[in-house]
């Protein structure tokens, strides 16, 4: 018996992860608008100041609200398109976490990144990318799969049952692997 055989195609795990996209995207919007409130330290300052741990200033809490709302907006959208947005997000946060990582203590550091800020953009985008990927990709995904689906639409009907009946409504040799 395999864990997936017993799940149901919707499991709760989806909305799990998709909420907890939605969250990630509200932390990113309440550190944008933390960032440009009080004693802002200027648009592209390099110094930045310091907001829930990490550094910023005006261009990174712009780019913190922007990036919180998308996310925002794919948790409530939901389906193939949250889970492409939570992808693409991931991406573009462990870049910048490589970006911020190449300008660390340069005067081209115009987000005013810090290392707290590059762990923040490694951890935060491998994390929503996990979201995003969820359900999507594995060697073993269920054929009532979205994603399954999608990737075997051409295929021939496969025969349901047993593998013995199978067997016997579809003869013929295995499908040789590494050939």
């Amino acid at each position: 018996m395999r864990l997936h055989d017993e799940l149901p195609v919707d499991h709760r795990l989806g909305t799990v992860y998709r909420v907890g996209a939605g969250l990630g995207g509200v932390f990113l919007v309440v550190f944008g608008i933390l960032g440009l409130t009080g004693t802002s330290p200027g648009f592209l300052d390099t110094s930045g100041k310091q907001v829930l741990g990490l550094s910023s200033n005006g261009a990174l809490s712009v780019l913190s609200l922007v990036a919180g709302g998308i996310l925002i907006l794919g948790a409530v959208i939901g389906g193939n398109i949250a889970s492409d947005i939570n992808m693409i997000m991931g991406v573009l946060f462990v870049l910048a976490g490589f970006v911020g990582l190449m300008v660390l203590d340069s005067t081209a550091n115009r987000l005013a990144f810090h290392i707290s800020n590059v762990v923040f953009s490694f951890a935060f985008g491998f994390v929503i990318l996990t979201f995003g990927m969820y359900g999507r990709v594995s060697s073993h995904l269920p054929q009532d799969n979205p994603y399954w689906k999608r990737r075997h639409e051409h295929e021939a009907e496969r025969p349901n049952g047993p593998p013995a009946l199978v067997k016997v409504l579809r003869p013929g040799p295995p499908n040789p692997t590494g050939h």
